[in-house]
């Protein structure tokens, strides 16, 4: 529901006003870009899958078999978090400043929305059949 033309002059003025009164406060609720964030897991998560490497061949070559594992284990954990942060980048937009707003409320899903958490899926599928029950 957007807000009316007095309520968006007020929040504005609130944010004036705050921004005035504190600006550290202002600049810290601003946070970093998304996609810088998400980039920069992605480039950390690259050099460690590279770390992961050395160790992985560390442990082929000092004939250990659980330092091999564990170097394996570091590639697979980059590899998830590098492969998640470039998926959130593509999906980030050009101008966002903050982290993707939170799902929305289980009131506004539609009846074949499969977006939701698996415990609130099996809620929606519980009352539909207690519905037809009836």
């Amino acid at each position: 529901m957007p807000l009316s033309e007095e309520e968006q002059r007020q929040f504005e003025q609130l944010e004036r006003a705050l921004a005035a009164e504190d600006p550290k406060f202002v600049s810290a609720m601003r946070g970093t870009n998304v996609r810088a964030y998400y980039k920069r897991r992605a480039v950390l998560a690259g050099a460690g899958f590279v770390l992961g490497i050395v160790v992985l061949m560390t442990g082929a070559i000092v004939p250990n078999t659980i330092i091999g594992v564990i170097g394996f284990v570091m590639m697979v954990a980059c590899l998830y978090i590098a492969a998640l942060s470039m998926k959130r980048i593509s999906n980030a937009g050009d101008g966002d400043d903050l982290p993707p707003p939170p799902p929305s409320s289980k009131r506004h899903r539609t009846k074949h929305d499969s977006s939701g958490s698996f415990m609130e899926r099996m809620e929606d599928r519980w009352r539909r059949r207690r519905d037809e029950d009836l």
